[in-house]
């Protein structure tokens, strides 16, 4: 993805909520699944991590997008923005 491409989709991201998060649990297959819907429907999500995650944003980025070939957009603070093109 080019660096354009990338800032669209970081000026988009602001202004979305992030409706999924992140807990102890960590990357599980049920927040993956509820990932991969989210993101068949909507292209792109904002993900929170919660304080009680023993994983940072960056961690949980990284493992989400190699787990279903998503494109990390954006990671800061306790929040990261993804993207996948829905089929």
């Amino acid at each position: 993805m080019k660096g354009k491409q990338r800032a669209y989709l970081r000026g988009l991201a602001n202004g979305i909520d992030a409706k999924y998060q992140i807990g102890k649990n960590g990357v599980d297959e049920s927040a993956l699944a509820q990932f991969e819907e989210a993101l068949e429907a909507n292209e792109l999500i904002k993900i929170a991590v919660l304080d009680n995650s023993l994983l940072t944003a960056r961690e949980c980025c990284d493992a989400v997008c190699e787990k279903i070939g998503a494109e990390p957009i954006q990671v800061i603070g306790k929040k990261f923005v993804i993207y996948k093109e829905s089929k």
